[in-house]
């Protein structure tokens, strides 16, 4: 019997799955099929996708809202494709675009080099927006560090009584991980101190 599963994915614990969700319900996908990843697309290594993967069997159907939501490396998306509709000979829906639905067998050849044309174009679409992102990103951090902006957790305020502490680890009177609870520090921290 074949089994239709979705697969949701968004970059970071703080986006919503919402939308995706909603999606997959309306299509008809069961809340015990749905693979959830919280994950960047950047590659293929997550563990809802890889458990989905294991679990695809020929004539499954995958879906998913939109190309970006399977990956965002053009060469990556392809080979998966590749994976699912050849290896596991198994169907993939993207609601977003349903020329980019592998069930329908009945496609000739100008259809089926439509979908190919287009599942290209959207997997390079996928990739450059990745790429302008992650440049945004550096072009960003780049600006604030030119307006003098930090970025990281401020050096903590070293104690008073560093001084003394660090003299009796010296004399070998004390353990670092001692000096570090008389601080009120981690012994990583002591350690550090004491090397600048």
């Amino acid at each position: 019997m074949s089994i239709t599963y979705g697969y949701a994915r968004v970059s970071t614990e703080s986006q919503s799955l919402d939308r995706q969700l909603v999606a997959m319900r309306e299509f008809g996908v069961s809340e015990s099929k749905l693979y959830l990843d919280k994950l960047s697309g950047k590659d293929f290594l997550r563990p809802s996708y890889q458990r989905l993967m294991k679990k695809l069997k020929p004539g499954d159907t995958l879906v998913i809202k939109s190309i970006d939501r399977l990956g965002r490396d053009y060469c990556e998306i392809l080979e998966q494709w590749r994976i699912i509709t050849k290896e596991k000979h198994a169907a993939i829906v993207v609601l977003d675009i349903p020329l980019l639905d592998t069930r329908q067998k009945e496609r000739d050849l100008t259809g089926t080099f439509i979908a190919d044309l287009v599942l290209q174009i959207l997997s390079y679409v996928a990739q450059s927006e990745r790429e302008a992102i992650r440049q945004r990103q550096a072009e960003g951090i780049a600006a604030a560090k030119a307006r003098g902006i930090k970025f990281g957790r401020e050096p903590m305020e070293r104690p008073a009584m560093l001084g003394e502490v660090v003299a009796a680890w010296e004399r070998c009177e004390i353990s670092a991980r001692e000096a570090a609870r008389r601080l009120n520090i981690h012994h990583k921290t002591f350690l550090e101190w004491v090397k600048t």
